[in-house]
């Protein structure tokens, strides 16, 4: 039961963090590329966003009993042996993961075309894997 409220709880947060993004209107490439505030905005609340996706595996995990997970990566690919995330989603997750260290770890040098890509293609998936863990929550 500590685990679902836990759950819930990430899923809230998500919920704003989605909120926020969804509430900063994206300019062109060009336009965004020279705005440094929203250019921050968006990187930080991809971050956020992501990390919290990334807590919400960790607490799944949890909550259907599969032991200490090395890393991110194995508790991903854990939950996807185990049938509880397909191949598709593992692969978004892991995807987004991926994207999330290049935003926290090469700061100064994040590819304001490659975060606007992401913007653009991935909303509707954070929206989904929203969704996804709500039903786990159940």
């Amino acid at each position: 039961m500590e685990q679902e409220k836990r759950l819930l709880s990430k899923i809230d947060e998500m919920d704003q963090y989605l909120k926020e993004l969804q509430g900063i209107e994206l300019p062109p490439l060009k336009e965004y590329s020279a705005s440094v505030t929203t250019k921050r905005a968006c990187e930080r609340l991809l971050q956020m966003l992501i990390e919290t996706l990334i807590d919400m595996a960790y607490i799944l995990h949890r909550m259907k009993r599969l032991g200490i997970p090395k890393d991110d990566d194995s508790i991903i690919h854990e939950l996807t042996g185990k049938g509880i995330l397909d191949g598709k989603t593992a692969g978004l997750i892991l995807a987004l993961k991926g994207f999330r260290n290049i935003l926290v770890h090469k700061y100064g040098e994040v590819d304001d075309e490659l975060v606007y890509e992401n913007l653009k293609e991935h909303l509707d998936d954070f929206e989904s894997l929203k969704n996804f863990f709500l039903k786990q929550a159940s």
